[in-house]
C-alpha cells in the first residue's frame, strides 16, 4: 500500500475531492497547514502598514491506497491540483507496512 500526501492550494481543494471520488477514492483526510517553498512567500499591507507574510496558507491531504493505484491516483491530484502558476504544490508517495480498521480488525487492503 502507498500513503498519497499532497499540500495544494486550497481553492483546490473541493475540485480534488471530486476527481478522487469519481476514481473511487472513498475517504481522505484534508488539513489546513501553512508553509512555503520557492515561492518564499509575499508582502501585505495591512492598516498602512507592509508586513512580510513568510508562511502561505495550503492544504495537505492524505489517503492510503492499494500499489497498483498509486500511479493513477498521483495522476488524479496532478491533474485536479495544477493551476500551472508557482505554489502549485508537491505530492509525496511512501509505502505504508499496516493498516487496521479499528471497528472491525480488518487489515491491510481489507480495511481501506
Amino acid at each position: 500500500m502507498k500513503k498519497i500526501e499532497a499540500i495544494i492550494k486550497p481553492f483546490k481543494i473541493n475540485e480534488l475531492k471530486d476527481a478522487l471520488q469519481e476514481h473511487g477514492i472513498q475517504g481522505m483526510t484534508a488539513y489546513e497547514v501553512r508553509g512555503f517553498g520557492r515561492q518564499k512567500g509575499h508582502s501585505e499591507i495591512y492598516r498602512g502598514s507592509e508586513y512580510q507574510v513568510d508562511f502561505i496558507a495550503k492544504i495537505k491531504v492524505e489517503l492510503v491506497v492499494p500499489d497498483d493505484r498509486a500511479e493513477e491516483i498521483v495522476d488524479v491530484i496532478l491533474k485536479a491540483a495544477r493551476t500551472g502558476e508557482i505554489g502549485d504544490g508537491k505530492v509525496f508517495v511512501s509505502d505504508v507496512n499496516q493498516v487496521v480498521r479499528i471497528r472491525t480488525g480488518e487489515r491491510n487492503e481489507e480495511a481501506l
